[in-house]
Formats: C-alpha cells, structure tokens, sequence
C-alpha cells in the first residue's frame, strides 16, 4: 500500500483492507463487487487509491459517467466492453449479438438490458480466466441508466470470477434503489485526529491544532477537500478564514475553491475548460471545437498545469466539481456558444446522440427541428433496448416542442419508454402532465394502454379494470392502426386473466364479440388468438375447440419474438381444451424465450404461471422449482426475493395453511381474482387429500356456481369428489356428467383419466377406475394418475381385495413422493399399511445440506442441462456453475451428473 499521507486516505485502513480483501478474491476466482457512496472527493478518492494499492497482476479497468451521456443507452458499458473485445468469441451468440447491438456496432433486436449484462458478466469471466480483472466505475449517479442496470446486474452474480467490480458515487436515493443488491460502503469523512494529521502533513508549515480542528469541522473530514485546501492556501489564510464549528456543504466548499483556480487562468484556458466540460471527456471533439473558437493549440497545457485537469487519450477532470466549476464561471451565452460548437463538429464525426444533446443544450425557448432531432436519438435508444434513455430524450423534445398536441403525444412515448424500463413512477408522473384532450386518436389510445399497463404493474387498485381501458383503447385505435388495435384486444383479454371474476367495466359476452370483430379486421397471427378467445367466451364448448387447438398450433410454429408479444394467453388456451403437455411445453418456450433476449419481466410473469399451474396440479415440488427460479430472477435484478410467496404452493404446507388462507384473502381483496381462486383450489386439493370432504366442497362452491372460461372445468373433478362424500349426490353427478361431455369434446387423455376417476369415485365401477389408470399412464399429469391409483387401490382394500390393491397403492405412493405431493404420499403410504405392507421410502429426501441456489443448479443438472444452459436459466455465469457443482458434489460425496440424478428426487 502506497503512504497513507500520498494517498489522503489517512485513517481509511479498513476500508483500503476491505478492497484489497475483494481484489485479492478476484486474483482467487472468487468474485465480488461493493458500491462506494459519499460526500464528492470521497469515494472518487478511494478509487484512485484502490486503483494503486497493490494491483500487481490485476487488469484495471476504468469507467466515469458523463451527464452529457446519461442519455445515451449502454454508453459507460461499451467502455468497459471495449478493452476486452477480444474476449467476445467466448461468449454464447446471443450474448455476443447483445453486447454489439447495445454498443451500436451491429444491427439487431433490441436487447434487454439484463440481457447485455450477462454479457458482460461472461466477457468479464472469459478475461478473468486470462487475468483477474478489477473494474473501477466512478460517477456512478452520472451513468446512463442502461450501463447502472448492467453494472448492479454484474455486481449481484460475480461470484466464481476472476473479477471485482467497484462503483462509486454521491449516496442518492435513486442510486441506492438502481443498485439494490450490490454490498454498500458509506463513507463518510475522516475521522478528527486522522484528518487533522492528514492537513498538517499536507502544509509545509505548521498549524495551530485548534484552527485544523476548525478546518475539520468545515471540510466534514473530506480527504481531498482538505488536501486542496491546503494546497490553495497558506497556514495564515487558513487561520484568519472564518472557519464555523459545523461542517459546511462539501461539494459548494469544494467548487468554490476549484472556481477560484478556474479564474485565476486567462480567458482562453477557461474556455478551454468550458469546452471540455460541456464534452465527454473526448479529446479529439475538443480539440476540433477549441480550434474552431481560435483557441491556441497548447492552451490545454495550462489547465493540466495548474492540476485542474489530466491529459491522455481522453480528458480527465481532477474531480467532477472541477467540471463543474468550470462550467458554472462561464456566462450563458458562452456555454450555448460552445454547445452549438460541440453540435457542429458531433454531427461531421457522426455523433449523432451527442450532437442532439448539445444541439439541446444550445437552445432558448422551443425549437421543433432540434425537438425532431432528439426524437431519432430516443429512437436510436430504443433500437439499442434503451428505453430509460428513450423515456429521458423524449421528456427533453417535449420541452423543445411548443405548445400543443405534438408535444404531449411525445411525451406519451416517453411515458411507454418508462414504464418498458420499468420506471413505473416516471411513467405516472409523465400520465399527470398530459392534455388527453389535445392528442390524436392514436396517441389517446396509447395513453389509456399506459394507464392500463401502469395499474397491473403496481397492482394499483384499478387494475379490476384494465381490460375495460384495453377496450377503450382499442376503440381509440380503431379505424387508424388495426395492428395496434388487434394486439390491444389481446391485452384486454389478457389483463382479464388476474382479476378473473373481479373484472369490472365489461360484459362477456361484449367482449367476446369485439375479439370476433377485431379478428375479422386483417388475418395473421392476431387474429387466429382472437377468434380461440371469442369462441371461448361466446360458443358451446365443443364447437370452441377446434379454433382453441387452432391458436394453440400456432403458438407452436411462433418464433421467438412473437411469442413474447403474443404469448401470455397460452396457459389459458391450453388448459381450456385440458392439453397438460401443451401448456408446459408452449409456458417452456415463452420461458426460453423471454430468458434469450434477456426480458426478465416476462421471465418473471411465465415462471410465475409455471409455479401456479403446477400447484394447482397437485405437484408442488415442480411448482417450488419454478419458485426458486423466480427468485434468482429476483435477486439478480436487485429485488428482494427472501419473501416471494406463490399462495398455491404455501398451500401445500399444513404449517403454513392458515397463513395460505390469509395471503389468499388479501390477494382477493387487491383485485386478484386468479391468484385467490387458484389459492382456493389448491387448499381444497389438499382438504381432499386430507378427508376433509366438506371443507373442500365448501371452498371450490363459489368458483363452480360462478363459472369463469377455462378455469371453473378445472375446479369440477376436486368438487364432484368433495360433493360425492359430502352428501351432495346429485350435484357430484351433474359435475361428473359435465366433465365427461367436456372430455368427449376435447379429446384430452387427461380430461378422459380425470373423468372416468370421478365416476368410478362416485359409481364405484371398476371398470371406470381402470380406464382412469390407463388414460392418465404417461401423461403429463402425474399427481392425477396418482390419486387415480390411489382411489382404486382404496375401493380394492374395502373390497377386501387386499393383495390387488398394494400394487396400486405403493405406485401412488411413489407418485405423490416424488411430486412433493405430501398429503397424498402419507394417506397413500397409510392406506398401503392398511393393506397389509410396510412402505419404504422409494426416493432419497431432498438434501438439507444444499443452499436454494445449489439446490437449483443441482436440480437442472440432473435434468441434463448442461452448465451453459444452467447459467442463462438462472442467470449465472458458466463459472459459477462449475462452481456450485462442485460443491454439491463435495457435500453429497458423489462425482458425477449419473450420480447427481440418481441422488435427487425428480419428476
């Protein structure tokens, strides 16, 4: 470590020790990253000094954020991407395409921003493996939003890499919430006797201790405030100054000193300053800026001189207040000179962003042309997945555009763009500005989608009736753009799905006849979903299924792309015609999909339904899978995940039902008709499996009675079965009458094995318990084929048939075993007793010793996914794959994937 008193970091060792701890790590493979927040000079300062202490045989790599390029997508990341170009071949081509595509350098489909950081995060492991690489990213509350993102992504998965990534910035609200997650170090000013230490060495003359006590009191102990005091004034100016007994604010203390060095330059170095302020630290714009204004050509050198600056391939300010003095001393005019400058000569090298943004910067008043210009660059963000920065261009066009309906139809997009990057309150705040009155029919529309949108992402108390506004929406869009009109009726349907039978607004049977009018508009994609949804609503079952499979066999032939946009009504179709295989396989795909392209919101909402569908299957170990890939998800993108909780699943736990049945009330009381009903219809499952008849009946009553699409058939087995040892015979048998019409129209072999269970429970007629057997063999729906099994191996022991119904019985058993299914394992396993065997446990129990996140990794091991694959699902580096596996190994004491899969309990 370099002397304390060079360093001014005096009184900071446990700092400084805590980062040589972290960049020792990255020279072991572990990887690590922590965020530096404090006072101006503080944290700037500690990189420096880091950047120094001792990075024998480490890369260090250096980022600063510019206010000129906040606006400009993936800025700060294409500079830490570009020294380590040569490692992008490792990458996977998604990844690689991703990194290019956000940098500008090649055409594509705009990348997620989650979805550039894990190419960020494999390029940073590829260099690692070369040499430890520590990344130092300053100014960190003046990156563009996209780079952040990346870089908190980064920062919350080193794990197994050769890597440290350090951020520093001035401790905000906003920062903190971007960087959620991330370790964080609060560094506040030096301690009194360290910083009284500090002034004295850094005078070349001696100082009455009592005056350093009161320049601590000023300073707040900011190491490089002091340092530059001392430098600026004489031991006689210190102690005539009228230092106060508290601390003043740093940063004007820091720029008032750091004014007064700018002035004391001539006027052509200060404008000199000016330009390099109001750039991005590029030397070569500078340059050509500074010879346009007839500046001399060394007038650079005087400002390195007095330390103000420092020179290389780019220019770098002492200290971001010294930008800032600099910029401040000018007058306005001189600054909207030198920004027009900036402008002329961006646009002759094709900067395109930056000669918007000082084209902007130059302006007084409105200007529509420059208002225009802004509105390519948001456009060009948005091409590069920069929809933070789209939503800020366009806020600034906005106020460049005079008054008037163009104005607020941009700041429609910017509101869109928001609430894309999930800014949920910037796009509401944007919403309260705008003149609905002044817009075009198109832009109302995509006002009303905003508001719609803005209610299911916040779960705001309107969200019952954001399929009314989509049907608004559409009518805007009517007559306009009937591709935004078709894909808005989707959404209307789609926005129905969690509000279920709380949906206000509407009339079924209304909206089932705008979908068929709105599929009439223009064939293609959209309107084949159309017309499976308004048969759903408005036709007898058997004439809806054939244009259900229609739209479901054109689910199977989309790409990539489609699916995300048209892709979250699957789980309704398929689970309308009672296809278990197609609902997993066409959920898997809108999984994948949303995980290629890095749109973790979308991930999040599919994984969501997986976990759901699965619970209310009866296989909740499939459907906590789900859950913890959720939240990896979660913890990857800086949420917190510790207490995410699908009520289906916690339904499962007899500890945790009266808890399931509160969540459940609450989520009713939100507007989530869904999540309450399929809460409800899990909690009954396990009544059943439980005996608890009527408890079951009394919970699933209201669903039936209250038919609602594809979900109530679902519903109707659980409650024929609860009806038939209820009492309630004749309502068991309508049911059962309904679920066979339905089997015999949908052509399921799981609607025909779930139907023919329901009449053998009612009838007892064997033969109908052996066709559930054997139509339900094979399926997807393993826990059905269970309870299947399980009745029949009940009726045998009754029927004193002891010897035939062990068979059935310990199938059952090791059926609901390993599907987590508890309930039924333990009335399986009593009933096989009963029977006259004693049960052994036919698969290990899940091991304790290993974390969720190894638990995870080892599970999709077995399954055969390879550590490639295991990293983009749980968004992970191929590192720290290898890292966790070989953990799991060392814990289990076995050696290879055979054993792993042999190990664990899958389904």
């Amino acid at each position: 470590m370099p002397p304390q008193n060079a360093t001014g970091l005096l009184g900071r060792d446990q700092e400084l020790r805590e980062l040589e701890i972290l960049i020792g790590n990255a020279r072991n493979g572990r990887g690590g990253a922590t965020l530096l927040l404090g006072d101006p000079g503080i944290g700037k300062t500690m990189l420096l000094d880091t950047a120094t202490a001792g990075l024998i045989g480490v890369r260090l790599i250096r980022v600063d954020g510019y206010e000129a390029e906040a606006t400009m997508p993936f800025a700060a990341a294409q500079r830490l991407i570009r020294p380590l170009r040569d490692h992008l071949a490792a990458l996977p081509e998604r990844h690689r395409q991703a990194l290019l595509v956000a940098a500008g350098e090649t055409d594509g489909p705009p990348p997620d921003r989650f979805l550039v950081g894990l190419g960020v995060l494999g390029l940073l492991g590829a260099a690692g493996d070369t040499i430890p690489v520590v990344c130092a990213v300053d100014d960190a509350h003046h990156l563009d939003a996209e780079s952040l993102d990346v870089f908190a992504f980064v920062a919350r998965r080193l794990e197994a890499e050769s890597a440290t990534l350090l951020l520093a910035g001035r401790d905000s609200t906003a920062l903190t919430n971007q960087t959620a997650g991330i370790p964080v170090r609060r560094l506040t000013g030096l301690p009194q006797d360290a910083a009284v230490r500090l002034l004295m060495r850094s005078l070349p003359e001696q100082i009455d201790p009592a005056v350093a006590v009161q320049v601590f009191a000023a300073t707040g102990g900011n190491p490089l405030a002091l340092v530059d005091l001392a430098g600026e004034l004489s031991v006689r100016q210190l102690t005539e100054s009228s230092f106060g007994d508290e601390p003043l604010p740093v940063g004007r203390r820091l720029e008032q000193h750091y004014l007064r060095q700018v002035r004391k330059l001539g006027a052509p170095a200060q404008l000199w300053l000016l330009i390099a302020a109001a750039a991005s630290g590029d030397l070569d714009l500078i340059t050509a800026v500074a010879r346009d204004l007839d500046l001399p050509a060394d007038v650079a050198d005087a400002a390195e001189t007095a330390g103000l600056v420092e020179l290389g391939r780019s220019v770098l300010f002492r200290h971001p207040l010294v930008r800032s003095a600099a910029y401040n001393a000018a007058f306005g005019k001189d600054r909207r000179r030198v920004h027009r400058a900036l402008s002329v000569h961006a646009d002759e090298l094709n900067l395109v962003e930056h000669a918007a943004w000082h084209a902007a910067k130059a302006t007084l008043g409105t200007d529509e042309q420059v208002a225009q210009r802004l509105e390519r660059v948001a456009d060009l963000a948005a091409e590069r997945g920069g929809f933070a920065s789209r939503a800020r261009v366009l806020m600034e066009a906005a106020t460049l555009t005079p008054a008037g309906g163009v104005r607020y139809a941009r700041l429609v997009r910017a509101a869109e763009a928001a609430l894309a990057a999930g800014t949920s309150q910037l796009a509401k705040d944007l919403i309260d500005e705008i003149d609905e009155a002044l817009l075009d029919p198109v832009s109302r529309g995509r006002l009303t989608v905003i508001g719609a949108d803005y209610a299911m992402f916040v779960a705001a108390p309107t969200l019952t009736r954001a399929s009314a506004d989509m049907l608004e929406a559409a009518r805007h869009f009517h007559g306009h753009d009937t591709d935004l009109e078709q894909g808005t009726l989707i959404k209307a349907w789609e926005w129905a799905l969690s509000p279920e039978r709380l949906t206000t607004g509407i009339e079924w049977d209304e909206l089932g006849r705008r979908f068929a009018e709105g599929a009439a508009l223009k064939e293609g994609d959209p309107a084949v979903i159309l017309r499976a949804i308004s048969a759903l609503i408005l036709k007898p079952y058997p004439e809806a299924v054939p244009a259900i499979r229609a739209a479901l066999d054109l689910y199977e032939r989309m790409d990539s792309a489609s699916m995300l946009t048209y892709g979250h009504g699957v789980a309704a179709l398929s689970t309308a015609v009672w296809d278990a295989e197609a609902r997993h396989r066409l959920l898997e795909k809108f999984a994948a999909a949303a995980r290629d392209t890095g749109s973790l919101q979308k991930l999040d909402s599919a994984l969501w339904v997986l976990s759901l569908t699965e619970a209310v299957s009866g296989a909740p170990r499939r459907a906590v899978q789900y859950m913890e890939q959720v939240r990896e998800l979660r913890r990857a993108i800086g949420y917190d995940a510790e207490h995410v909780v699908n009520v289906s699943v916690l339904a499962w736990s007899e500890a945790a039902r009266p808890q399931a049945i509160a969540m459940a009330e609450a989520t009713y009381a939100m507007g989530f008709g869904g999540v309450h009903s399929s809460a409800m219809g899990a909690l009954a499952i396990v009544d059943i499996a439980d005996g608890r008849y009527l408890d079951a009946y009394q919970k699933l009553k209201p669903f039936v009675d209250d038919h609602f699409f594809h979900v109530s058939p679902t519903l109707w087995p659980d409650f024929a079965e609860a009806a038939a040892h209820s009492g309630f015979a004749d309502e068991a048998s309508a049911t059962a009458g309904r679920l066979t019409a339905l089997a015999d129209a949908s052509g399921s072999r799981w609607a025909r094995g779930v139907a023919s269970r329901v009449r053998a429970i009612i009838t007892g007629n064997e033969q109908d318990f052996l066709d559930a057997i054997t139509g339900l063999d094979g399926t997807y729906a393993t826990v059905d084929e269970g309870r299947a099994l399980l009745a029949y191996g009940e009726w045998l022991r009754r029927a004193k048939r002891r010897r035939d119904a062990r068979p059935y019985l310990r199938k059952a058993a090791d059926l609901f075993e390993r599907a987590g299914a508890d309930p039924f394992t333990v009335r399986a396993t009593r009933e096989l007793e009963a029977a006259g065997e004693t049960r052994q446990e036919s698969v290990p129990g899940r091991p304790a010793q290993l974390t969720p996140q190894e638990l995870t990794v080892a599970e999709l091991a077995a399954a055969g996914r390879t550590n490639a694959e295991i990293g983009a699902t749980i968004f992970l580096s191929v590192n720290t794959v290898d890292y966790h596996l070989r953990k799991i190994f060392q814990k289990l004491g076995i050696s290879s994937r055979r054993q792993l899969s042999d190990r664990l309990d899958h389904v």
